[in-house]
């Protein structure tokens, strides 16, 4: 007899956690667990890979950050559906989710706590301390993350941590020289990649100014920024005051990242904090070296001086400096490329992330 567990997050966007709880869901067993997932915010293109795996999935459509009626629409669904878990994934859908089964008597509750988060106020850290204590797990997927809310009162016996999974990494289905020629860039062009929500966590502008002091002294480099966001028009605005517009490129949303991925010869994560970032696990499979900030989450990944560098936040030229000794060092690039492809499918494979949440679901079930 199969047991049914419900998945509750915002959205099905193309982000981290929704990519997770996606590659999750489509990989647990089907003969033990009979998998559902609930957007309460909207769906995303992520929809369609839950369609194509045969995973039901329903939006609920929430619009105000408190809004009855998803709660009542939410209560419904869990009624319909009965599982035997729900396992909500970040702040809105750990509230409206634990919320719903509480009220309808599901018998285990799992909450999942994705990254640091600083910007909460002292009301939702009582929020995530009430929703702590009703559940039977916690779930955070690096020990930073699972650190931050522990000293924010979550009680720490009740935390599962179970890193992300990354999939592994083919070849790119372009060649370099028709990735370059289809952004229109020289042939002897050195790509920079930086993937991720145009937003302050990411820190977007020590990129740009970074790659400005790379131009100083190179004459090679493109920094391609990959992703979407509220700020776009700000740094789209701080890139014209930098005048690098003939470096730096904003390729909005792409479903193409991994065939771009290979063709990177650097990847940058600039991010104040993190939780434990995909882009970074994606081009460690795909062999590229990284340089990122030195932020819990990050730090779990990227072994330092093996399969690339952490630099302080902030320290744009350090950025710099590291990156331009990899562009210039070949053989030392090429090694923390094979060091960070091992690394990820030794220690986050997707198989491995499936097989814990597996193993948790057993447990409580």
């Amino acid at each position: 007899m199969t047991q049914r567990i419900l998945q509750i997050i915002p959205t099905l966007d193309r982000s981290g956690a929704e990519k997770q709880l996606v590659l999750l869901a489509a990989g647990l067993p089907r003969d033990e667990f009979d998998v559902h997932v609930c957007a309460i915010t909207r769906g995303g293109p992520l929809a369609a890979d839950l369609a194509e795996a045969g995973i039901p999935y329903t939006v609920i459509g929430k619009r105000w950050k408190l809004d009855a009626r998803t709660l009542w629409e939410l209560r419904r669904h869990v009624q319909r559906l009965r599982p035997a878990v729900i396992h909500s994934w970040m702040f809105a859908a750990n509230a409206y989710g634990q919320a719903a089964g509480m009220a309808c008597g599901v018998p285990h509750l799992v909450a999942g706590y994705r990254c640091l988060d600083p910007w909460k106020s002292a009301t939702q850290f009582a929020v995530d301390r009430s929703i702590a204590r009703r559940c039977s797990r916690l779930v955070a997927n690096s020990p930073g993350v699972r650190d931050f809310y522990v000293r924010h009162g979550l009680p720490a016996e009740k935390f599962r941590v179970i890193a992300n999974g990354v999939p592994a990494a083919g070849p790119s289905a372009s060649t370099r020289g028709q990735m370059l020629a289809e952004l229109g860039l020289p042939e002897q062009s050195r790509l920079i990649g930086l993937v991720g929500r145009l937003w302050p966590q990411k820190r977007i502008k020590d990129a740009i100014w970074s790659a400005d002091l790379l131009k100083v002294i190179r004459d090679d480099v493109h920094l391609l920024i990959i992703g979407d966001g509220p700020h776009r028009r700000r740094l789209l605005r701080f890139r014209r005051q930098v005048v690098i517009g003939d470096r730096v490129h904003f390729l909005g949303h792409r479903s193409d990242v991994p065939r771009i991925m290979p063709h990177f010869d650097v990847l940058w994560s600039t991010s104040a904090y993190e939780g434990q970032s995909n882009a970074v696990m994606e081009a460690m499979a795909a062999g590229v070296p990284v340089v990122a900030t030195d932020v819990p989450g990050t730090r779990d990944l990227v072994a330092a001086d093996q399969t690339g560098y952490l630099v302080p936040v902030g320290d744009r030229a350090r950025i710099a400096r590291c990156t331009n000794k990899l562009l210039n060092d070949p053989a030392l690039a090429a090694e923390f490329g094979r060091a960070g492809r091992r690394r990820m499918l030794e220690h986050f494979s997707v198989q491995a992330m499936i097989e814990a949440h597996a193993a948790m679901y057993r447990e409580l079930l």
